[in-house]
């Protein structure tokens, strides 16, 4: 079985969080790093390159195929924010429709910057995303 090419180390998320040389993307990043913080009681972990994840879970798939992965992440990607809501955002359709300006993914929300969407809302996502999860994995 293959292993996981993204997985935690203990790369300093401060020196990740310096070299993004975008200034509203580097705050924007703090920004939700102190949300998604308060919303797991996780401290920020990186997760390969690029990702900052917080808590972890272990799933195990029918097909036998499992593994770690964090609760919830971002990565400060060139052309937008890239948050993991890893419950799938088909779950919420609600408090999407109500957001505001973005892009998805499979689990991923897309967002040019933070003033073009609602916080309170990202929070509530972010929020029933980990709890969902961590009700089907507890542990």
């Amino acid at each position: 079985m293959a292993t996981l090419k993204t997985t935690p180390h203990d790369g300093s998320v401060q020196d990740f969080l310096a070299s993004i040389e975008n200034d509203k993307r580097r705050q924007d990043c703090a920004q939700v790093i102190h949300m998604m913080y308060e919303i797991t009681n996780a401290p920020p972990v990186m997760w390969g390159n690029s990702i900052i994840g917080f808590g972890q879970y272990h799933y195990v798939y029918a097909s036998g195929r499992e593994g770690d992965w964090f609760l919830t992440g971002l990565s400060p990607r060139k052309q937008s924010l890239t948050l993991y809501i890893m419950s799938g955002l088909d779950q919420q359709p609600d408090l999407l429709s109500r957001l505001g300006k973005f892009k998805t993914g499979k689990g991923c929300l897309y967002i040019n910057k933070l003033e073009d969407i609602h916080l309170d809302i990202l929070r509530q996502l972010i929020t029933t995303s980990v709890q969902q999860l961590k009700t089907k994995y507890p542990g």
